[in-house]
């Protein structure tokens, strides 16, 4: 069954049923950092703080004033990938991102780690991509997303890449940035993941003049 994607009123309302303890903290940025960087799963929680910090990471990432910038080992080779700040610190994924490193005193190493039993310290350990889809399926429930249906067939609409084909359903902006996002080889294939996309948005009849 294809997943449903996270579009952007979903995301927005599943950041604020997350707390601002660390766990939660580290969980905002997950969800705002993979759904404006129309990430996989296993591409967020492969980062490193930097380049080569771990023989496990397969990217890293740098910040800058104007956004943050991560660079990516994927299955169509290596690519970048530009998140610029949001308009607002509540839903800017970059600000998230900051937040839960200063806070976690992450510095070197994987960006996104477990937490101790009481949510109060970073620990070693890489997260594991499958916490991602996890965290997916509990904020849906606790956002109310989807509300029309029961609550046990929630979860099962949505998945880690639901939040890659947020991306490319919600982006109002030319189709070749999203491909090049998402690291597409084609255009064909962003398609594939968009989902509610209005396919006369572009009308070539009324362009030819008719």
């Amino acid at each position: 069954m294809q997943k449903e994607a996270i579009l952007a009123e979903y995301i927005l309302a599943m950041v604020p049923t997350l707390p601002y303890d660390l766990r939660g903290l580290r969980n905002r940025a997950i969800l705002l950092l993979g759904y404006a960087g129309g990430l996989r799963r296993s591409e967020i929680v492969s980062l490193d703080v930097h380049k080569g910090d771990t023989p496990g990471s397969s990217g890293w990432i740098e910040i800058f004033d104007k956004g943050a910038l991560l660079t990516l080992n994927a299955k169509t080779g290596w690519r970048e990938v530009e998140i610029g700040r949001g308009s607002s610190h509540q839903t800017c994924p970059v600000h998230a991102l900051e937040q839960w490193l200063h806070f976690a005193k992450i510095n070197f190493g994987p960006i996104f780690v477990s937490t101790s039993r009481d949510g109060k310290r970073a620990l070693d350990a890489r997260l594991n991509d499958k916490h991602i889809a996890r965290l997916i399926k509990r904020t849906v429930l606790d956002a109310g997303i989807r509300s029309d249906l029961p609550e046990k067939d929630r979860p099962a609409l949505f998945s880690g890449h639901s939040l890659r084909a947020g991306l490319a359903s919600s982006a109002e902006v030319d189709e070749r940035y999203v491909q090049k996002q998402l690291g597409h080889p084609s255009a064909e294939m962003t398609r594939r993941y968009q989902r509610r996309r209005d396919r006369f948005r572009v009308n070539l009849t009324k362009a030819a003049g008719l």
